[in-house]
């Protein structure tokens, strides 16, 4: 075990927490600088480390998943959020969904218990010349991104985000909505609102004319992977439905053939809130209640939070960053989960696991160790260090990452892949 030593963070999310519990496991201080809940960033609504804002999905526990594999890989390597998120599981049918809220402060109370572990609620807007990890995320302080920017020599790239709104499920109207997971799944953990056509088309017609939170003209660069839902809705009538409000397997005796289907997701461990799947949305709060009231069964909803878009920084790592995660141009200073280009609470974590064993390393005079290509984590670390600096737009665990893989022999790429990641990680504690 290391003594003596000290390593700074920036940013007190899941990749933040995650090389927070590395470093503490290998006997290193950790000074972790936090500004909330001082500062709002009009985004988080807790003072707990490791919050989930956007969404209490963790994405699918199947292995033949790449989310699925990538978190059996940071099960492998002792994930505290993996570890939290078992505690404070709520049912999701094949995905991985938690209480937000006790999974949160499930992160915050491990970290905080340990005596290595110091916190900071500071905003931090400027790099020195001590070992530190940047796991600011998306909502990187204007002052921070700036400071980045100058170190990198080009402007930080951005994109918008958006979270979808939260309602109570005793204010549900349940002779119309009911309870089933897609496709048979192993529960029946999704409320679901059918819409029949002329209800459908009315809804479609209210939300392209519903206003809009005023937003600057320059952020409006939306990641794919997340878009509003009145944004789809502009792309064609039919769009929705084809997407979150797809009816394919949700058929039940009372709606034979729904035209299409509004899913809720449990968000408490109670069960007593439950979110809109996929409405991510940049409407004004009032017209939120008003459009989403439209939906069959939630015509009295009471909305505990409404959806919100937040702006999604990241620098350009092709051209910034070593393979270590260090910047080139200050290889103190290690960048760590979606600030560094990838998407999405899991890839964000695994990423932080990886920036703080790589600053170990750097702290007791050990190389650098390359997490294998054959597994997700590698394989995300591959693209964001490789990929064209003119089209790099952030990326999420999925199955293009590794272009020899197949349904055919996806088993093979499974079994190689967690072979491969106890192998790194008997490295890594070496």
């Amino acid at each position: 075990m290391a003594s003596g030593l000290r390593v700074k963070i920036i940013g007190g999310g899941l990749a933040g927490s995650e090389a927070a519990s590395f470093l503490i496991s290998k006997g290193v201080n950790v000074d972790l600088y936090e500004r909330r809940p001082k500062v709002d960033d009009g985004a988080h609504v807790t003072p707990y480390l490791g919050e989930l804002v956007c969404s209490n999905s963790l994405k699918s526990k199947e292995l033949t998943n790449a989310c699925g594999l990538l978190k059996e890989e940071m099960g492998d390597m002792g994930s505290i959020m993996m570890k939290e998120a078992q505690k404070a599981s709520v049912p999701g049918g094949n995905a991985l969904t938690v209480d937000r809220d006790i999974f949160a402060k499930g992160i915050s109370e491990t970290l905080l218990s340990s005596p290595l572990f110091h916190l900071h609620e500071e905003d931090v807007n400027a790099l020195d010349d001590e070992l530190t990890i940047v796991a600011t995320g998306p909502l990187t302080s204007e002052g921070l991104l700036a400071e980045l920017s100058k170190i990198v020599g080009k402007n930080n790239l951005s994109f918008f985000d958006a979270s979808a709104p939260i309602v109570k499920k005793d204010s549900l109207d349940f002779t119309k909505v009911y309870f089933k997971s897609r496709f048979e799944q192993s529960d029946d953990a999704y409320l679901n609102a059918p819409f029949d056509r002329d209800e459908y088309y009315s809804f479609v017609k209210e939300l392209l004319g519903a206003k809009k939170a005023e937003i600057h003209s320059f952020d409006t660069h939306y990641f794919e992977g997340c878009l509003p839902i009145e944004v789809m809705a502009a792309r064609g009538l039919e769009t929705l439905r084809h997407g979150m409000l797809k009816p394919f397997g949700l058929e039940v005796e009372e709606h034979p053939h729904p035209y299409a289907v509004a899913q809720l997701r449990q968000d408490t461990k109670l069960g007593d809130y439950y979110n809109l799947v996929g409405f991510q949305t940049n409407l004004t709060y009032p017209e939120q209640k008003r459009v989403f009231s439209m939906i069959p069964g939630l015509e009295k909803a009471e909305f505990l939070r409404y959806g919100l878009m937040h702006r999604n920084s990241y620098i350009s790592s092709p051209g910034a960053l070593n393979k270590d995660l260090s910047l080139k141009n200050k290889p103190n200073v290690f960048i760590a989960g979606q600030l560094s280009g990838v998407e999405g609470y899991v890839e964000s974590a695994a990423l932080g696991i990886i920036a703080g064993v790589e600053a170990y390393r750097r702290l007791v005079n050990k190389g650098h160790i390359e997490v294998p290509h054959e597994t997700v984590t590698g394989a995300l670390i591959d693209y964001i260090l490789t990929s064209s600096s003119a089209y790099f737009e952030p990326m999420n665990a999925n199955w293009a990452l590794f272009p020899r893989s197949n349904k055919n022999n996806r088993q093979e790429t499974i079994a190689n892949s967690l072979r491969a990641v106890k192998s790194y990680w008997e490295k890594a504690n070496e």
